[in-house]
């Protein structure tokens, strides 16, 4: 691996092209150090074949986040291409991606997700939606872009008033919504390593100031106490790892994934989402898991590196 030239993609154009920077400069870095031929390559779609050439490119990390890195569309481009890269492939990415096929996946498999609901931008009459929401949540009430990361069109309704406000943001984002029972408990977050035989890192519990975890809570530096390994019952952290590992395996992710997870207060764990390409800063959740069982960050990427030649 040491002889192949690696390219870390990373930006691009979607919502999440900061954080997607952000992971890529830390996993640049870190791989240098360890002493592979690794450049950045700030992703741009209508030249990205050209980039890659350019610069004779074996393999890519995949640091997107959102569009094009996350949705499957780089990893179809580099199947044709015949270039390895880390992560997920194809249809895992795009499921995870669409968080309505992937709650509708955990429905028929038994994985616990919360009670929701699905919209789309052609249902139209927003004021009608809202009413449907109310009557069949009350609130709070969760209102979500079906395909966005990073809590991005993700709102948190504590007044009637604001659903339909609420729906408005989230179709921003995604022609698609979810509307989601609000699941009262701990923030969970679950981490996975691997493909054939994943394993589930130390949970954090994830304790924002505001109470809500959202994108100024997850991007404002001390704005969220994290908590690893989360403060649970063995019994409790055993069987909310094994669900974790059971989500991550339906969707058939490999390399890498962390999997979200509310906890209510009866210690009943729901499956809100996977995410097929974490972020990966130094401080990002990943390493923190990682960093819980003595895997340096730089060792941490080094592994999901190597996991594309397995």
């Amino acid at each position: 691996m040491k002889n192949k030239k690696i390219a870390v993609v990373m930006g691009g154009p979607s919502a999440e092209r900061e954080v997607s920077l952000n992971t890529g400069r830390a996993i640049l870095t870190a791989l240098q150090e360890k002493g592979f031929n690794a450049v950045g390559i700030d992703l741009d779609p209508r030249h990205f074949v050209e980039q890659l050439r350019q610069e004779q490119i074996d393999i890519v990390f995949n640091a997107i986040h959102g569009l094009y890195g996350e949705d499957g569309l780089l990893q179809g481009t580099l199947e044709m291409l015949g270039i390895p890269y880390t992560g997920s492939g194809v249809l895992a990415s795009a499921i995870a991606m669409d968080k309505a096929v992937t709650k509708r996946l955990f429905i028929a498999e038994g994985i616990p997700t919360p009670r929701s609901q699905f919209y789309s931008k052609q249902d139209g009459d927003y004021p009608a939606i809202a009413a449907e929401i109310l009557s069949t949540f009350g609130v709070p009430v969760v209102v979500k872009a079906a395909a966005q990361g990073s809590s991005i069109g993700v709102v948190i309704v504590d007044d009637a008033a604001d659903i339909e406000a609420a729906i408005r943001e989230a179709f921003k984002y995604s022609d698609h919504i979810i509307i989601e029972e609000f699941i009262k408990g701990k923030e969970l977050t679950v981490s996975i390593l691997g493909t054939d035989n994943p394993e589930a890192l130390p949970i954090i519990e994830i304790v924002p100031q505001s109470g809500r975890y959202d994108y100024t809570s997850k991007y404002t530096k001390g704005a969220t106490e994290y908590i690893v390994p989360a403060r649970l019952r063995a019994e409790v952290t055993d069987n909310v790892q094994q669900i974790a590992v059971k989500a991550y395996k339906l969707l058939g992710c490999r390399g890498i994934g962390r999997v979200d997870v509310m906890l209510n207060t009866e210690n009943q764990p729901y499956i809100l989402e996977i995410n097929t390409i974490p972020g990966m800063t130094a401080t990002s959740l990943v390493p923190k898991a990682a960093a819980a069982v003595g895997i340096s960050f730089a060792e941490l990427c080094e592994r999901i590196l190597l996991m594309v030649a397995e």
